[in-house]
């Protein structure tokens, strides 16, 4: 549902989208590549999060010291 949101596409586009890969693709090879996208996002999100900790760690620093 989210996703919907953030690209603009209601519930008819994304039901259009997944018709036309059903039949590009086929009903064996379509849950393969969703499995494969679906981890390619983890570990985007998993890459993400390790870059973005270190900032937060240091952000936190400085409102400790500001605090003080």
């Amino acid at each position: 549902m989210m996703v919907a949101q953030l690209l603009f596409i209601g519930t008819t586009e994304l039901m259009l989208i997944a018709g036309i890969a059903l039949l590009l693709f086929g009903g064996k090879k379509l849950p393969e590549m969703m499995r494969g996208m679906g981890r390619g996002i983890s570990e985007f999100k998993k890459g993400a999060k390790e870059v973005t900790e270190p900032f937060e760690d240091a952000k936190k620093d400085i409102d400790e010291v500001i605090k003080e």
